[in-house]
């Protein structure tokens, strides 16, 4: 056996699991403890500070300096208090994860005194080092001023003795550099569009927000195992590895038994996460053995993306503790499921209606079905764009295989809720509607309800699939921000609305009356858009060719999805609705096409070294050793003899043989593409390496994994799968 696999291995010692650190008593006894809420805001500001706050978080008004003082000193108060010595603006740059730097409130004042300090304008903004974070050439690299500017709607919360203070980062020149404030703006446009929509239905609607309540899955693996599989500590995933005997053919640890050992590192996560006033409220086994995954209370979009953000961050500082390595990636292991984020959207007013349920009556139903047809014709009119807010490295694994919903994008409605529009789209008269047309339609739609009764499954094949009260968005990866696909959705369902507003309008300008104009509307875009909608199993292979006759894409790689950021009429959408300027939109294409180029790039020299310095030497150690085990008996038994006793070796060393040149022949050519690579723009580059460079990593890993099934076990130099997927 390797040294290092040996090491590993024993580290493990049947580690037995830590006593979870949570206190023996109620959630809701420490729920938020460590989160400046609005309640705790209103015990340290004073009446007239704390209503300017909240106006500015609910309307959106300016905080004058007074109230940002004020504000500041309640939060140095009350951080202090739970043992806080630092501050930070806690922000979620393009890169994919949270950035944040330390600062003291400690302040020398001279004659050897110091005193905390944090004032207003510490608060409201600071000037973090921005040379280093991609900007997709929005400024250059010796411009390193950035600014992070405090969001008021998101509170306050302390890990460990730090006061984190969630802000968006913008450049010098106000361009966006992050996620938050275009995800933010994205909030507002279907905010406005949405409203606006509500009028026709009720007057009292003032306020659309949008929900999100996310799933995460993740793998657990040992840390010793972690430690010693180069490859996975260095892209998240496993570029080897044959597949074990037993996968999850079984499906015997889907929502079967918590083992110990997860079970107190969950509760320990659990912990962390409700202090943070994050609403943990599910957990279970997924799938794939190792795998699992958690779920939260749906919340504000905006707060349930930061939440996400430090979820993810949680999760791994808390696996630490246990001995464990948390692995984000959408695919770490061939062969068995990926891991996604569903993202579970919805709509709701200040009335405290969701938009995406069903009401009582026909005209909340009518109101429920104004949205779910804009919903639907959204994602017909803007598939690539969806496509695109989820392209990774990583979901390229995933979409498409094993339980993870296909590339192509589509609508899962039911075959109930699917048959009504087919209706409503056949019965809705052209010319001028008569009473009893409208009285026979209000009350075909009135019986919505009903129709739910019995569709509340869901098509798991699906990548966006309405279940019952909201859309599911499914082809998330795990890995991902939120707010990216967020941004997309909620933009390009405002600009739908935006537009069903105009044309409604103009119907009655031409004299139809409001729900004759509706109708009719309605009746339109649901013809427009049926072709998005699908009931069926995206899995299969008539699907692909279904959706090709009905003009859906099918981009399966990320460099393809990528390209629609550079189209004029996306660029002018997501301007004209005040998300992302045409320069944001072509900089995140720079930066994500970037990011896919390291990404493979990182991956391509991980496997050459890997096959070069371990899997190679083991294979033609163990080769040499048939060698001689092949000699030794010729001598001792003759060659005639011998031919028939040493059969099965000679027939190991050709195989060997043949795996290696195969292996390294591909590690040859991987080096010489990647330098002809080297010399293109970004997008032949990223072209390049998906559809050169990574099938090259394939074959490499085909022989090697081939390898793993001829070498002997102990010479074997990598933790196998079944060593990873089944250690506890």
């Amino acid at each position: 056996m390797s040294t290092n696999r040996f090491q590993a291995l024993s580290e493990l010692n049947y580690r037995q699991p830590q006593e979870p650190e949570a206190p023996k008593k109620r959630v809701s006894e420490y729920f938020g403890d460590n989160v400046f809420a609005y309640f705790k805001m209103r015990e340290y500001l004073t009446d007239d500070a704390f209503e300017k706050l909240m106006d500015c978080i609910q309307n959106g008004s300016r905080i004058d300096r007074q109230t940002a003082d004020h504000v500041a000193a309640a939060m140095k108060e009350w951080s202090i208090q739970k043992g806080a010595t630092h501050y930070t603006h806690w922000f979620q740059p393009l890169t994919g994860s949270t950035a944040e730097k330390h600062d003291s409130f400690f302040k020398p004042i001279g004659d050897g005194r110091a005193i905390e300090k944090f004032d207003g304008s510490m608060l409201v903004q600071q000037e973090p080092d921005a040379s280093s974070f991609p900007s997709g050439g929005i400024r250059n690299t010796f411009e390193a001023r950035g600014y992070t500017l405090w969001d008021p709607s998101s509170p306050a919360f302390i890990v460990g003795n730090t006061l984190c203070i969630p802000t968006i980062f913008i450049s010098y020149t106000s361009h966006a550099l992050d996620y938050k404030m275009p995800l933010m703006k994205a909030l507002h446009a279907v905010d406005q569009a949405a409203t606006a929509v509500c009028q026709y239905f009720d007057k009292e609607v003032v306020k659309v927000n949008t929900s999100l309540g996310w799933e995460q899955e993740y793998f657990l693996i040992d840390s010793a195992l972690y430690n010693v599989r180069h490859d996975i500590a260095m892209t998240g995933r496993a570029l080897f590895g044959a597949r074990p005997a037993k996968g999850q053919q079984l499906e015997d640890h889907y929502f079967g038994s918590i083992p110990e050992r997860v079970l107190a590192y969950m509760q320990d996560f659990e912990y962390e996460a409700h202090l943070l006033g994050i609403p943990v409220t599910t957990r279970h086994n997924e799938v794939a053995p190792n795998q699992f995954e958690l779920a939260p209370m749906f919340e504000e979009a905006n707060l349930a993306n930061d939440h996400n953000q430090l979820v993810m961050d949680v999760l791994e500082k808390t696996a630490r503790k246990h001995n464990f390595r948390v692995l984000l990636h959408e695919k770490p292991f061939e062969g068995i499921n990926g891991s996604g984020k569903h993202n579970n959207w919805s709509l709701s007013t200040n009335t405290g209606v969701n938009l995406l349920k069903p009401g009582k009556n026909p005209k909340s139903n009518m109101q429920f079905l104004t949205f779910l047809v804009n919903t639907i014709a959204a994602i017909y009119e803007n598939a690539d764009v969806l496509r695109a807010s989820i392209a990774s490295v990583g979901n390229d694994h995933r979409l498409g295989a094993n339980e993870a919903p296909p590339a192509i994008m589509s609508v899962f409605l039911g075959e109930q809720l699917s048959a009504m529009l087919d209706d409503l789209e056949k019965n809705i008269k052209a010319g001028k509607m008569t009473p009893e047309d409208k009285t026979v339609l209000k009350l075909n739609i009135g019986k919505l309800p009903q129709v739910f009764l019995d569709n509340t499954d869901r098509n798991r094949t699906s990548p966006f699939a309405f279940t019952g009260n909201k859309f599911e968005f499914r082809a998330v990866g795990s890995s991902a921000n939120c707010a990216n696909a967020m941004i997309v959705l909620n933009t390009i369902v405002a600009n739908r609305l935006h537009q069903f507003k105009k044309d409604v309008d103009a119907r009655i300008e031409k004299g139809d009356d409001k729900d004759e104009a509706i109708l009719k509307e309605l009746q339109r875009l649901i013809k427009m858009s049926k072709a998005i909608r699908f009931e069926g199993n995206g899995y299969s292979d008539d699907w692909v060719k279904e959706a090709a006759k009905r003009g859906l894409s099918n981009m399966k790689d990320t460099p393809s999805a990528l390209k629609v950021w550079k189209q004029k009429k996306v660029q002018e959408m997501f301007d004209r609705l005040n998300v992302l300027t045409p320069e944001e939109v072509h900089a995140r294409y720079e930066i994500e096409v970037e990011n896919y180029i390291r990404r493979r790039e990182i991956e391509a020299r991980v496997t050459v070294d890997i096959a070069m310095n371990h899997i190679l030497p083991s294979a033609l150690s163990y080769q040499s050793r048939l060698v001689e085990n092949v000699l030794g008996l010729k001598d001792v038994l003759g060659a005639a003899e011998a031919k028939a006793a040493t059969k099965t070796q000679v027939d190991l060393i050709k195989e060997i043989s043949g795996n290696v040149n195969a292996m390294k022949s591909a590690i040859d050519k991987i080096n010489l593409e990647r330098n002809k690579l080297s010399k293109l723009d970004v997008e032949k580059q990223a072209e390049g390496y998906s559809l050169k460079v990574k099938p090259l990593m394939d074959e490499i890993r085909d022989n090697a994994d081939a390898l793993e099934m001829i070498v002997d076990d102990e010479n074997w130099p990598l933790p196998k799968m079944r060593e990873i997927l089944f250690t506890r």
